[in-house]
Parts: structure tokens; C-alpha cells; sequence
């Protein structure tokens, strides 16, 4: 059995103890014949005191705690859960976190709270590829369907700041490890950033370091088990002294496009692309592009004091754009994205870097890496003038029928492909034939990037 003593801590905040008493499985009084059989051929006793699950332990529980119980298969880590849950009304347990049939991810995440936030706790729980956020539960494979039974679970536990701890039995047990390693870290950051108590079960030993539990009870069998307590503290994901920058190319962008949330976006003219790997290891965990970026740019000129007004020579020598910044989707969240540009902005080897985020709003990646906040970009005016007239033809760019709305009525294709081409030339200087072999398709992502956000401009000054 399993009894809890509640407290104030000393800010006020309530934490908690659980106590769970010795655990033990009984034998059944009349063993079977194949028992007997077994017993005797084995040299199993039948018969005596019962198994030993678990001695009498106490397990501290608050706000920004994590406890972890690891130990093998069998050793008492879900019975530990199991009577947790059992004391600890308002807690949510992540194996039993369920999704309405036919619901997209992205709408059973904090559906009451701002976007931002869900994208947040998707990201921290390893579910960082846009794709998957509008698909439904049902059609994730069991590893995605884990990470977001755990992404609601979190954002639950956000909603009622419950000081009821989260549960989480075989903690990223299907997950690869580097993918593990990930969502422990992120763990640990929205513990201490929102307060929040977990308890979790595992049997690796791998996580532990990223996870930083601030009590561990590493079960060995037979009800015995260590208590290990740690004070976390603010570190870098434990592959971190591995990851190596190198420079390089276009293939690698192409690699890497499909996982960009702008993935039919024009680079423009490339002049220098980094990318981030593990050690050795021939898989890419981050790439950086840097390439000329566009003539003329009103917050540019704002920062600058007009020093690149109408003189196309000192902006080619002088500025050059952060135009892409993809992290895999493993390890976003862990820090790795605003490394990544930090460590290569002074190799791009000009005085200005500047970069226009349509995330800007939300993420603060550039900020960190030390880039300053300008301002949000206004739509230019033959942008606003080309949608406002492609609304008026009864085309809306973000509803359902747009796409057949650009294959079927010329007007709109002709209004769609010419804004397209409008920042094609913009870009690269071309662009017309490209843009007569696009599909419908292809013309409609392209023109909803370009009207649907307004990016935020950040510049870096060389010191």
C-alpha cells in the first residue's frame, strides 16, 4: 500500500511525499499440477513467503521534480507507478492519455491555449515535423503515437498546474536513443520552467543524464533498490561535445528540405551552407544557409541608416541573409538550432547577417544566437494588391478549394503565378519558365507562403 503526506515548500508551493509500504506478490495456496510439475523439475519452491516487489520506500514529489524509477523488466517499476497514481487524484498517466477518432494532433494539444504553446511541447516531445501535427492519432506509427500521448499529458498538466504528479511507465522504451536522450532533456526544461512533478519509469540508463531526476531509485530486484539525489542544473544536451560543424552545399539543403516548414521556398543565390553532425556519423542533425539576400529591404535600411540604399555593390560585399535553419526533428528543442547559427555567423565572413523568420514571432532561435530583433516586415503593397484582388474572385488562399480554385479559373492562376514569379525575380533573377511548368498545387503553397505570414527581420553586426 502506498500513503501520502503533503507540505508547504519553502516558497509556499505544495509538495509531497508518497510512502509506499513492502510490496509483495503472494503464491497461490494450492499449486496446479504443471506448478508441481515445474516446482519439482526446476527446483522452484512452491510453497513459503511471497515474492518481494518492492521494500518500503518514500518518494518525494513537488513542483520541478522529476523522480525516476529504473531498473529491469521485473523489478518493480510499475507497481511503484501503479500505487503513485493510485494516491495522487489529478495526476495524468501518459500510457492512458486517449485522442478523439479522427482529430488532428495539433488540435488535441493545449487546444485552449495560444498555438506557440502546442508547438512548444510537440517539439519537446520529438514530434517537431509539421506533417505529423494535422495528421489524426490513428494514422501515427507506435513510437509518434507515444510522443503524443506524452505532448498531451504535458499540456494537460500545463492547463490545471496541477502539483498531481505526471506518470510516465517505459519512458521512451521504443524510441531510438539520440531520440530519447532529446525528449529527456526537454523534459527536464519544462519541469523546471513550468513547475511541474513527473515521475517516470524506465529501463535504460542512458536518459538519465539528460533527464536529470532529482531523486532516482534504481530498483535491482528482490524489493531492493539505491536512492540517488541530485541537485539538477542548467547543461547542454550529453551529445553535445560531439556534434562538429563542417561546411556545406547545396545537396545537403536537399536532404534536408522536406523537413522545413517552407520547403518550396527559393534559396536565392547560396553563398555559404554549414552543416551539424554527431562525431563520425554520415546523418546531419542541423544546417545552416547563408545566401545574397534581396536588393532592397525597408527595416534593412532602417538599421542601417540607409547605408545599403541604392548601392548594390556594398550590400553584395557587406550583408548576406541566414535564408535556411533546419534542425532534425529528433533534437529540436534541445538548443542545438541557435548553437548552430551562434557558432557560424562570424564564419559567413561579412560585416552584416541578416534574416527575415516567418517563426520569428514564436521563436526566439536568432535572438539567442545573438542576432537583434528589428521588426516585423509590413506586406509589401503589390502583395496586399494581388491578394486583395485574388479575394475578390471569391479565392480564399487558405480554404480548402484553393488549389482547384488555381487549376480551374485562369483569372486566379494568372493573379497566383504572377505575385510567384514577382518574388522569383526577386530571389534569383528569373523565374518565368519555372513558374509556366508549376502545378496548381505547387503555385498555391508557394502564393499561402507569401500572403500568409509577416516575418519578423533580425540583424547581426560583426563586432
Amino acid at each position: 500500500m502506498a500513503r501520502r503526506r503533503d507540505s508547504k515548500g519553502s516558497k509556499g508551493s505544495k509538495s509531497s511525499e508518497v510512502t509506499i509500504d513492502c510490496v509483495r506478490s503472494p503464491r497461490p495456496a494450492t499449486p496446479s499440477d504443471r506448478v508441481t510439475r515445474v516446482a519439482l523439475q526446476f527446483g522452484v519452491p512452491t510453497t513459503g513467503q511471497p515474492v518481494r516487489v518492492l521494500d518500503r520506500l518514500t518518494v518525494p514529489m513537488g513542483p520541478g521534480r522529476i523522480v525516476l524509477f529504473q531498473g529491469p523488466s521485473g523489478s518493480g517499476k510499475s507497481t511503484a507507478l501503479g500505487l503513485i497514481s493510485r494516491h495522487c487524484p489529478g495526476g495524468h498517466q501518459v500510457n492512458r492519455v486517449s485522442f478523439a477518432s479522427g482529430r488532428s494532433v495539433i488540435d488535441a494539444i493545449c487546444p485552449h491555449q495560444p498555438l506557440g504553446q502546442a508547438l512548444e511541447l510537440l517539439a519537446a516531445c520529438g514530434l517537431g515535423e509539421s506533417p505529423l501535427w494535422v495528421r489524426s492519432f490513428d494514422e501515427l506509427s507506435d513510437g509518434q503515437r507515444f510522443r503524443a500521448r506524452l505532448a498531451k499529458a504535458v499540456g494537460r498538466h500545463l492547463k490545471g498546474r496541477s502539483p498531481a504528479a505526471l506518470l510516465c511507465d517505459e519512458f521512451a522504451s521504443g524510441l531510438h536513443r539520440r531520440l530519447a536522450k532529446a525528449i529527456a532533456f526537454n523534459l527536464r526544461k519544462l519541469a523546471t520552467r513550468y513547475g511541474l512533478s513527473m515521475v517516470m519509469a524506465c529501463s535504460d540508463e542512458d536518459v538519465e543524464r539528460d533527464l536529470q531526476p532529482d531523486v532516482t531509485f534504481r530498483l535491482r530486484g528482490g524489493g531492493r533498490y539505491d536512492r540517488i539525489e541530485r541537485r539538477p542544473r542548467k547543461r547542454a544536451i550529453s551529445f553535445s561535445r560531439r556534434l562538429v560543424i563542417e561546411g556545406g552545399g547545396k545537396r545537403d539543403y536537399d536532404a534536408f528540405a522536406a523537413m522545413h516548414y517552407r520547403d518550396t521556398d527559393e534559396l536565392g543565390f547560396v553563398d555559404k551552407v554549414f552543416v551539424m553532425r554527431e562525431g563520425q556519423s554520415t546523418e546531419l542533425l542541423g544546417i545552416v544557409v547563408y545566401s545574397h539576400g534581396p536588393m532592397e529591404l525597408s527595416l534593412r535600411n532602417q538599421a542601417t541608416a540607409g547605408r545599403f540604399k541604392r548601392n548594390p555593390k556594398r550590400l553584395n560585399r557587406e550583408v548576406r541573409i541566414l535564408r535556411r535553419l533546419v534542425v532534425h526533428p529528433d533534437v529540436r528543442g534541445c538548443g542545438l538550432g541557435h548553437w548552430l547559427v551562434k557558432k557560424t555567423l562570424p564564419m559567413v565572413g561579412t560585416r552584416f547577417v541578416e534574416c527575415l523568420a516567418s517563426m520569428g514571432e514564436v521563436n526566439p532561435v536568432f535572438e539567442k544566437a545573438g542576432m537583434t530583433r528589428v521588426g516585423t516586415c509590413a506586406m509589401p503593397s503589390n502583395r496586399a494588391r494581388i491578394l486583395a484582388e485574388v479575394q475578390a474572385l471569391g479565392a480564399d488562399p487558405f480554404g480548402r478549394e484553393f488549389v482547384m480554385l488555381v487549376s480551374r479559373r485562369p483569372r486566379v492562376r494568372r493573379l497566383v503565378a504572377q505575385l510567384v514569379y514577382q518574388w522569383y525575380q526577386a530571389t534569383t533573377a528569373g523565374g518565368e519558365k519555372r513558374v509556366e511548368r508549376q502545378s496548381a498545387e505547387m503555385l498555391a503553397r508557394t502564393f499561402r507562403g507569401l500572403v500568409g505570414t509577416r516575418p519578423v527581420y533580425f540583424l547581426w553586426e560583426r563586432a
